[in-house]
């Protein structure tokens, strides 16, 4: 995880389709060109965890192989 500096451009914050309407999920955005950042869609103003492009990926990339299926 890295900081990310604050850019004029907001970032557009999205939820996955697959997310439950109980407001208990994520939100993903682009941060920068080199950085995704994810916060809790219930606190929409408090702190956002930023990772490289290379951690998303790695991240994302293991998600779809099932690396965290039980």
């Amino acid at each position: 995880m890295r900081s990310v500096k604050s850019t004029s451009t907001a970032p557009t914050w999205r939820t996955s389709s697959y997310s439950a309407s109980n407001g208990n999920c994520v939100e993903v955005a682009v941060l920068d060109r080199a950085a995704m950042g994810v916060r809790d869609s219930k606190d929409r103003s408090g702190p956002v965890l930023a990772f490289t492009s290379r951690e998303w990926n790695v991240f994302v990339s293991s998600i779809r192989a099932g690396d965290f299926d039980r």
